[in-house]
């Protein structure tokens, strides 16, 4: 049995196959299932910031409704900005237009939030909180959202970031040494997935400048592989309660079907619902 009073939630990231995440934690939304601590990377982070606004359906509104009316993911968008989305038209028109984001309620909750990022500088994870700045919130999801390659490096206190997911997909153990020995861990891969192949040694001419980061992506595999065995152990053990698909995803990273998004959204709703038999009433 599990009190989420005392247990924090780790949020995986994974491109479009977040709208996975986007189904559990809408479910969750409904159920009135809140946790003291929570942590997200990339897509994880997007979401996450959603779940603590307790803005129920709007991460789904985003990620396939809106996708469907804007198109905001593809080449055409990296041809243009050098970005593989529309990140003025993501982080910027979505949150103070087309779909507000209620920061009025972020702040207020009580609900610790930590969003990841890779440090170019470091090649190491770096974890954020921000409870009352807004341009802050929005640089650090922006940075812990920017895809390796595929999107420009973003700055987070003037600081050179990229994607959370480079460094620490999973962030179980961060929750972990911020005190919560149980965690609840949404993962937006199936049980038994790992990554293929060796890792490569991403050439020199790649982030030229940044060394540390050339290092971290050519590790980038076999870290997530032995991430992912962690969490088997530690789900074994019953110190994780873990809530992933349940069979192979057919959604890319920059999935734009949105069928295949709308059923994705679904299984993770579904798949939430184990969640109850756990639960400390």
């Amino acid at each position: 049995m599990i009190d989420t009073k005392n247990t924090g939630l780790v949020l995986e990231g994974g491109g479009m196959r977040g709208v996975f995440t986007c189904g559990v934690l809408d479910y969750f939304m409904d159920n009135n299932i809140e946790f003291p601590y929570a942590i997200g990377v990339s897509a994880g982070a997007c979401n996450g910031l959603s779940f603590v606004s307790r803005q129920r359906g709007r991460a789904k509104y985003s990620n396939i409704d809106l996708l469907a009316k804007y198109r905001y993911i593809g080449f055409k968008h990296y041809i243009k900005k050098r970005n593989i989305m529309d990140f003025d038209l993501l982080f910027h028109e979505f949150p103070e237009n087309i779909i507000p984001y209620d920061y009025n309620t972020y702040f207020a909750s009580p609900t610790r939030f930590e969003m990841v990022t890779s440090n170019c500088l470091t090649g190491q994870a770096e974890y954020h909180e921000e409870k009352s700045d807004k341009d802050r919130v929005i640089d650090i999801a922006k940075a812990s959202s920017s895809l390796p390659i595929m999107c420009p490096i973003a700055y987070v206190d003037n600081t050179p970031m990229l994607d959370g997911g480079i460094c620490d997909s999973i962030p179980v153990s961060r929750a972990i040494n911020q005190g919560y020995k149980k965690n609840v861990v949404i993962l937006t891969r199936n049980k038994g997935y790992r990554k293929e192949g060796k890792d490569i040694k991403i050439p020199s001419f790649i982030y030229r400048k940044y060394p540390a980061m050339r290092q971290a992506l050519s590790n980038r595999n076999s870290l997530y592989n032995a991430q992912l065995d962690l969490v088997d152990k530690l789900e074994e053990e019953d110190a994780i309660f873990v809530i992933r698909p349940q069979k192979p995803i057919l959604v890319d990273r920059i999935e734009k079907d949105i069928n295949k998004l709308t059923a994705l959204y679904q299984e993770g709703y579904e798949c939430a619902k184990a969640i109850d038999k756990l639960l400390v009433k």
